[in-house]
């Protein structure tokens, strides 16, 4: 679980070396892969892609029911945004690309922001049903994959979550945990995602170099 405080993960992340410098080049921006899943928390999701574009490389995925909540054309201008309908229309033959595994591929970093309880779900089960969760099935776990759920507190306190959040962690997937508020449902209590920042910054502290131009 992460424990350190938002001041503390700022001071470390100020404190830390810039990216990495090979041979004297340019530094090397790290290839980073957002994903939005059906969570009102959704809405930050502009958010967190323009506080990783600063740093990183960002390509981005968004499930069918994530659209109802983000703006398409709020993102970065830079930023790619993948849905399930590409997927599908960028594949025309044997041979051609398949997109979940080329995007697999370039990404060095994947974070889900917010995971909803229905997307742990399916990842716990293995299920691959679209194109996020195929994304996940593909994944080379020498790669961190980080997660940031959202969810009504008696979601987040289901003994199905528990047991979900036990199996993605045997995979190497790094928990982000969820904060305690007033939800948006009007519920207070734990379930609201970490905020945007503090997402950014445990992944900027742990990021290590040597993960760079995704060889997966």
């Amino acid at each position: 679980m992460i424990t350190a405080s938002q001041e503390e993960l700022m001071a470390k992340v100020e404190g830390s070396s810039e990216n990495i410098v090979q041979d004297g080049a340019q530094p090397v921006k790290p290839r980073i892969l957002l994903a939005a899943t059906g969570s009102v928390a959704s809405i930050k999701f502009e958010s967190l892609c323009r506080s990783f574009s600063e740093w990183a490389e960002v390509r981005a995925v968004a499930t069918k029911s994530s659209l109802y909540f983000l703006d398409k054309a709020s993102l970065p201008r830079d930023v790619i945004l993948y849905t399930d309908d590409d997927e599908w229309s960028s594949w025309k033959k044997i041979g051609d690309g398949v997109l979940h595994i080329e995007l697999r591929k370039w990404a060095d970093i994947m974070v889900i922001a917010p995971l909803s309880a229905n997307t742990l779900a399916k990842i716990a089960g293995g299920l691959c049903d679209n194109l996020l969760t195929c994304i996940v099935r593909a994944w080379d776990y020498s790669k961190p994959l980080y997660v940031a759920p959202a969810m009504n507190t008696f979601m987040w306190h289901n003994p199905f979550t528990k047991r979900h959040l036990e199996v993605i962690s045997e995979l190497g997937i790094v928990l982000i945990p969820p904060i305690t508020k007033r939800l948006a449902c009007g519920d207070y209590g734990n379930g609201a995602m970490a905020e945007p920042s503090m997402i950014y910054n445990t992944v900027r502290l742990s990021y290590k170099p040597s993960t760079v131009n995704g060889s997966g």
